[in-house]
């Protein structure tokens, strides 16, 4: 609701300060005396400046310098009238109006826009806070990781069932980035997210900690052994690729670090100790 008032108000004050700029040059430029002319266009620039200044301030500095405008201008027109026997026009009383309405406006949708743009972060925030899936490739990040791994950690210490944590990395990446674009770059990382997805089964889970260096995750149910063997396939199915379609398409040749680590609630005492002890693991495969 507050976001939608807040729009509102943004709506409302630029389409009546569109209006009051309308309203101003057609005044400005209507005026067939020459002096008056001169003046109508010192008084709007004037009008702006105060209205620009308010922007980037706050109204009580645009209030404060209408309050010296209104001061000098009357003054000029009391001059005009006591000294030069000109009559008071309806014009100076526009001026004398249409000046500090620029500035409540332009202030009005300032502040309307201060809002949008705090409630805009605010919800930025939150959904960072509330993400779970990586925007890229659409797999779990690290935070999901914490959350499952809590579970399934506790779990294997219950039950004695086996979880093994895989990280993968691309050997190399900083160079490889050289000799491809990003938009081949983001389509290996899909290659190698599918191909990790279609080498384990249903009920293992697979993450993505890291899209700028590319970094997997895979929890495994199974001892060490048997992520071995999933090692192996994966390592089996980039070497196709590699013969392939990397070949073809990138004329690259990628290879892969894997590391594994068997949950070992005796070493490992929460999901990030999990992740350190696994990426540790993956200085062992040169």
């Amino acid at each position: 609701m507050r976001r939608n008032q807040s729009s509102l108000l943004s709506d409302s004050a630029f389409l009546l300060l569109f209006i009051l700029c309308f309203v101003s040059i057609i005044v400005t430029s209507g005026d067939g005396d020459q002096s008056h002319y001169l003046t109508n266009i010192i008084v709007l620039n004037i009008a702006f400046l105060i209205a620009i200044i308010t922007y980037f301030f706050n109204l009580i500095t645009g209030l404060v310098l209408n309050i010296i405008f209104i001061f000098g201008y009357g003054s000029f027109i009391l001059y005009q009238t006591l000294v030069i026997g000109t009559a008071v026009e309806s014009l100076n009383y526009f001026w004398l109006v249409i000046t500090p309405l620029f500035t409540v406006i332009t202030w009005a949708m300032t502040l309307a826009n201060k809002r949008l743009q705090a409630e805009n972060a605010r919800l930025q925030k939150r959904n960072e806070i509330l993400a779970t899936v990586d925007e890229n490739t659409n797999l779990k990040n690290t935070r999901s990781f914490h959350k499952d791994a809590e579970v399934f950690m506790a779990l294997s210490t219950r039950y004695q069932i086996p979880i093994t944590l895989l990280m993968i990395t691309v050997k190399y990446w900083d160079e490889l980035k050289r000799m491809i674009n990003e938009d081949q770059m983001n389509e290996i990382i899909m290659e190698i997210s599918k191909l990790s997805e279609t080498s384990v089964r249903m009920n293992d889970s697979l993450y993505m900690f890291d899209n700028v260096s590319p970094t997997w995750g895979l929890l495994l149910f199974t001892e060490h052994s048997g992520a071995d063997i999933v090692i192996e396939r994966i390592k089996q199915k980039i070497d196709v690729l590699n013969a392939n379609e990397f070949a073809d398409n990138y004329k690259i040749h990628l290879q892969l670090r894997i590391g594994a680590i068997e949950y070992n609630p005796d070493t490992i005492s929460s999901p990030l100790d999990f992740i350190v002890q696994a990426k540790g693991q993956l200085e062992y495969d040169v």
